[in-house]
């Protein structure tokens, strides 16, 4: 204790600190937990909080860190491949296949006038060309920050929306290939032609060998992986580094391999439990030390005190939101868009921070562009990751949608029967639970005219004579055999099935896909503990693996009391729907009454309410339901808060599970969902969707679209 009061007193503790990497290692845990929960209460762009905080550590505030710590220079190189990859790797090519040709349109428009006019600025201010080009394809791509916002106004389906979200991959690997050509020249000396095309030529094998070959590998592997979840994740980690490696042997930055990557594999990691875990780790961790890193870069008084970086900052700021505006307007003019549509495309391609600060910050480390455009590139995704989501939030409201797709039906009871029935698969485990499952499933089952098969899974075991797998099988069979007899006594057909299989969610999956099942009726227990934690981790395997809907229940009294159903709805989009279809199927076999309820932001205007009333009822009418639902739409500033205060006159709530948002840092289920599964104290039903029929979430958003959003 002696010997660290007197290294205290001799030494600053910025070389305290440097000696001991856990300390500054133990410090960053705490500024990435604190910092979002803190600007979040804020209201206040959580990339704000992760950059001021660096300002704050760093030489400019208390001097804590220092940039060119190697600790931070690791974890901070980590979270700029991670950014970039990510980026490649939730890329949503099926939304850019649907809409290419109008993609493809708007995105040579709003890249190449924010190229040209970001260009023109770096030469007027005296920048080489080389330099010049690279300030421009700062200006070129964007991030689609407010894709959460335009997803919960139900607008995702509008073309002119649809064609920005599309448009954004061609943005990022031109920007991409453009810095990768830059840099290049900049470490091959005096420019030449000769060595710009061996760099293209070069860059286009590489990029070839890359997006081809790990494809074709990722494909491969995951198909022999089966559902080894920890081999597949790290594939992809050892895929993401590799091209990183390759693309510093032919000279090119790592952020171009790791973007490359993540195209790469995007196909073959698909949406699943891996690319959950993937982003998951790269948002909570090595992502928000990245932008910390930025905040160490800042010198404050230089920035103060230099009038040129004041008029540099301004003139990238009004040349950003000028030519972005053009471009939106040529948009408008060659497809024929409405004034809101344009605004909104305009509001969707301003925010500049994924691929604008990794390109600026690997600009800067290859000494071809200053510090104080280092600063200015900073303040202007400050800016516009406000001001893009902020003006979004404002034009997009009433936004007409494009025709979507309708929810893919549930079986109508006045249907003509036809030789597939509709199939109930109702996995049985806990004795506790049983009845009330069976009860559900049965008054959906003679609603729908079907029948129901009771599942149980038995573990398997090495031999198949083992005793613990004897033991299994007869517990099964007690279960299937009381669930049979309670189908029988409601009057329903039932097949039970028994399975033995290696791990519970594949098999209930498995079982659902062999049996042509239409729904999968699953228990959802109150315990916590060890137990709890397994089960749950059953059900969300079978969410993300079912071929069908799956209904996951949790409740407190017999389903034939449940008189009154509350289905809250989150988007204004037909296919978020489903849960009204469910929870009609359910209120005609008990004369029930449902509600459908959307909350509103609190300072939503009269007539703003009025419009999502028409729309939500109108979108209710297409359902055709034989009993028309009521429509609620509630003003208040928590939407959990709301729903809970509404729940206390329901028997049931019927919650949509919304797939973890890990672009990046998304809250499993989602924040709403987790809140009211934890307070309400009426029966709950969630339903999940197959991958199929969900609405993407995440298209093509990156790491930081969550971290500003809900982070």
């Amino acid at each position: 204790m002696e010997l660290i009061s007197q290294v205290l007193v001799l030494e600053p503790t910025s070389q305290v600190l440097g000696k001991e990497p856990i300390v500054p290692f133990a410090i960053l845990l705490v500024v990435i937990l604190v910092i979002p929960i803190m600007f979040e209460r804020l209201r206040l762009p959580v990339l704000v909080g992760l950059v001021f905080s660096g300002l704050v550590l760093g030489p400019s505030g208390w001097n804590l860190f220092q940039s060119d710590s190697p600790l931070i220079n690791l974890l901070s190189d980590i979270g700029l491949i991670y950014l970039l990859f990510v980026a490649g790797l939730e890329v949503d090519l099926e939304q850019f296949r649907r809409q290419k040709s109008r993609a493809f349109g708007f995105a040579s428009l709003t890249f190449s006038i924010p190229l040209v006019m970001g260009t023109l600025a770096g030469l007027i201010l005296g920048s080489g060309w080389n330099t010049s080009i690279l300030i421009g394809s700062l200006f070129a791509s964007y991030t689609l920050l407010a894709y959460p916002i335009i997803s919960r106004l139900g607008v995702v389906n509008n073309d002119a929306v649809t064609v920005t979200i599309g448009a954004k991959i061609f943005t990022d690997i031109g920007a991409v290939l453009i810095l990768a050509v830059c840099v290049g020249i900049t470490h091959a000396g005096a420019f030449s032609f000769a060595k710009l095309l061996t760099l293209s030529g070069w860059l286009t094998i590489y990029s070839v060998a890359v997006v081809t070959g790990f494809d074709w590998a990722g494909k491969e592997f995951f198909k022999r992986s089966g559902d080894d979840e920890g081999n597949k994740f790290l594939f992809v980690l050892l895929s993401v580094f590799l091209a990183a490696v390759g693309a510093q042997l032919i000279g090119v930055e790592k952020i171009v391999g790791a973007f490359l990557a993540g195209l790469a594999v995007n196909e073959a990691v698909g949406e699943g439990p891996v690319k959950e875990k993937v982003v998951f780790i790269g948002s909570v961790l090595f992502i928000p030390i990245f932008f910390v890193d930025l905040g160490l870069l800042i010198n404050l008084p230089a920035f103060v005190n230099n009038l040129d970086t004041l008029k540099l900052t301004l003139l990238m700021i009004v040349g950003l939101i000028v030519s972005k505006l053009i471009a939106a307007l040529f948009a408008k003019l060659v497809y024929r868009y409405k004034w809101q549509e344009m605004l909104t495309i305009w509001s969707l391609s301003l925010p500049q921070v994924a691929t604008t600060l990794a390109a600026t910050l690997v600009g800067y480390r290859a000494e071809l562009l200053p510090l104080e455009v280092l600063h200015s590139v900073i303040v202007l995704m400050l800016v516009t990751s406000t001001l893009g989501p902020l003006i979004t939030s404002r034009i997009a409201v009433g936004l007409n949608s494009s025709p979507a797709e309708d929810p893919p039906p549930l079986p109508d009871q006045n249907a003509p029967e036809t030789d597939s029935a509709f199939t109930i698969i109702v996995p049985i485990y806990n004795p506790q639970t049983e009845q009330y499952l069976i009860e559900m499933a049965a008054l959906l089952a003679r609603q729908s005219q079907g029948k129901i098969v009771p599942l149980a899974i038995a573990a398997a075991a090495a031999q198949m004579d083992a005793p613990q797998l004897e033991a299994s099988l007869q517990r099964s069979e007690r279960l299937l055999t009381k669930a049979t007899a309670q189908s029988r006594v409601l009057g329903v057909a039932a097949e039970p099935l028994l399975r033995i299989d290696d791990a519970f969610a594949q098999g209930i999956s498995r079982a659902a896909r062999e049996q042509k099942a239409n729904l999968i009726v699953m228990g959802w227990g109150k315990r916590t503990g060890l137990r709890a934690r397994l089960f749950g981790n059953v059900i969300d395997g079978v969410l993300w693996a079912s071929h069908c809907p799956v209904a996951v229940t949790r409740l407190v009294e017999s389903p034939k009391k449940i008189q009154r159903i509350l289905v809250p709805v989150e988007n204004l989009t037909a296919p978020t729907l489903q849960p009204v279809q469910f929870a009609q199927m359910l209120a005609e076999a008990n004369q029930s009454h449902i509600t459908v309820l959307n909350v509103c932001d609190r300072r939503t205007s009269s007539s703003k309410i009025a419009w999502r009333r028409s729309h939500l009822s109108l979108l209710v009418s297409k359902l055709a339901l034989a009993n028309t639902p009521e429509i609620q739409i509630i003003a208040h500033e928590n939407v959990a808060q709301a729903i809970l205060q509404a729940a206390r006159l329901y028997d049931l709530v019927v919650l949509p599970f919304i797939r973890n948002r890990t672009s990046p840092g998304g809250l499993a289920i989602s924040d709403v969902t987790t809140q009211l599964a934890r307070q309400l104290t009426c029966s709950i039903i969630m339903l999940g969707e197959p991958q199929s029929t969900q609405t993407t979430n995440i298209v093509m958003s990156n790491p930081v679209t969550s971290i500003t959003s809900a982070v």
